[in-house]
């Protein structure tokens, strides 16, 4: 029988009241299931070794969870990093990540930054035709592909404009989005082409159409879009100038269960059916996964403090709220989470279903992990557990009301028992000092 990823789940709960990972010290915890991450790079590789024999190069957007240990796992099951600052390409490079495996992405690099890149033999793509014109001088200088075997690789990004998914803030193929060459302005699309002619040392494509809220059909068509502007420009150049498509990332999560739909194999047939050309051999590909690696696989747990009514209402008062949840708490029609009870021993919490509000400790009314949700009724002492929340949640802390970033910690759990790793430890209340400036409190007077 196979040990599913919830019975993982409920046995890494008990373990870590047992071993004392959540604790009145330590009230929010945050765990990630090491044998789910390790099977979303494996069905990712199998993926598009399904659809293409030619390179692909699976680069996991660092955003996401940006935790040098969770990069190093990714990388051991062959998947690189795709990273947007410096601070990104520093954490890869300190996970060991080689630089052949890393994509650079950004819409602001600094001149600092590409001659970083470029010196390191990191690929990168361009956002805009200003930044080509930096990346001239810098090509010319020695940098890049032209300096040998440890060239960079080198593309620009753009955008297909091929409208807003569900979430428009996460919608990155609108007609004004702020990401890459806009292909429908005027003019824009000879630009481009004449960008290329221009730079035989180009050799990318990068698009990117969005990240949760876009359904298949519409991320297969900026992808399309994408294939088409390849082929035009190397028929214009009379030769295969461009090698290799980065797709990026962006495929959705399912936050309503278990399930993990759609699946990256459902994604890359679709791809192939939508986009055969991409998928004869002659391109190379990159892919920039993120959330759909990592968020099926994360847990927060949280103790329940205080409970209340009010309103007719009744309120569990925890640790986890906009600190660790911040899009769900400003946006939580668009970023809802599943909400799992457990009882002070960590059993799943047994009674009948009250709908209750899951808030969180923050000092403003709209700090709710969960409003009017259906659970048996949690009492003080109880454990919350926050689902699906592998990617952009424990790792991407937001410090409202100097809240202290949770410890994280990797675990592995069969039959026999559950063994724990620290990711990162719970940041102590002397490092919030610390971080506030706490070494120079007269700095200002």
């Amino acid at each position: 029988m196979a040990y599913l990823a919830s019975d993982r789940r409920d046995q890494a709960v008990r373990a870590a009241l047992e071993q004392g990972l959540l604790t009145e010290t330590d009230p929010v915890v945050a765990l990630l299931d090491i044998a789910g991450v390790r099977a979303s790079a494996a069905a990712l590789r199998a993926a598009f070794e399904e659809v293409t024999d030619a390179p692909v190069l699976h680069a996991f957007a660092v955003k996401a969870a940006p935790l040098v240990p969770v990069l190093r796992l990714l990388d051991s099951e062959g998947v690189g990093a795709e990273v947007a600052s410096p601070g990104e390409l520093a954490l890869a490079l300190a996970a060991g990540v080689r630089p052949e495996r890393i994509v650079l992405d950004s819409p602001a690099k600094t001149r600092a930054e590409l001659t970083e890149a470029l010196g390191l033999g990191i690929a990168v793509n361009a956002d805009n035709l200003q930044e080509l014109d930096r990346i001239d001088a810098l090509v010319g200088s020695g940098a890049g592909r032209a300096s040998g075997s440890r060239g960079s690789q080198l593309g620009l990004r753009v955008n297909a404009q091929i409208g807003a998914g569900a979430i428009g803030a996460l919608s990155t193929a609108t007609a004004t989005s702020k990401f890459g060459v806009a292909l429908r302005d005027e003019g824009a699309r000879e630009r481009v082409v004449r960008a290329y002619l221009d730079r035989p040392w180009l050799t990318r494509l990068h698009t990117h159409s969005g990240s949760q809220g876009l359904g298949l059909e519409l991320m297969t068509q900026g992808v399309r879009a994408v294939y088409e502007l390849a082929e035009e420009i190397n028929a214009a150049a009379g030769r295969q100038q461009i090698d290799t498509v980065d797709i990026g990332g962006g495929l959705p999560v399912n936050f309503a269960s278990d399930e993990e739909t759609p699946t990256f194999a459902d994604y890359a047939r679709a791809l192939r059916d939508t986009v055969p050309g991409l998928f004869d051999g002659r391109y190379g590909l990159v892919t920039e996964f993120g959330r759909s690696l990592l968020a099926k696989h994360g847990t927060v747990l949280t103790r329940v403090e205080y409970t209340k009514t009010t309103g007719g209402r009744p309120i569990a008062v925890t640790h986890a709220g906009v600190q660790v949840a911040t899009r769900t708490v400003y946006d939580p029609d668009s970023w809802p989470l599943r909400i799992v009870a457990y009882d002070a021993k960590g059993a799943p919490k047994a009674g009948d279903d009250v709908v209750q509000d899951v808030a969180g400790p923050a000092c403003f009314a709209g700090d709710l992990l969960a409003e009017a949700r259906a659970l048996p009724l949690l009492e003080p002492g109880d454990v919350v557990a926050a689902l699906d929340t592998g990617a952009y949640y424990f790792s991407s802390h937001y410090a409202y009301n100097s809240l202290a970033r949770p410890g994280v910690h990797g675990f592995h759990a069969d039959p026999g028992g559950v063994r724990f790793s620290t990711v990162r430890a719970p940041q102590t209340i002397a490092g919030i000092v610390a971080e506030a400036g706490g070494d120079r409190p007269d700095a200002l007077l």
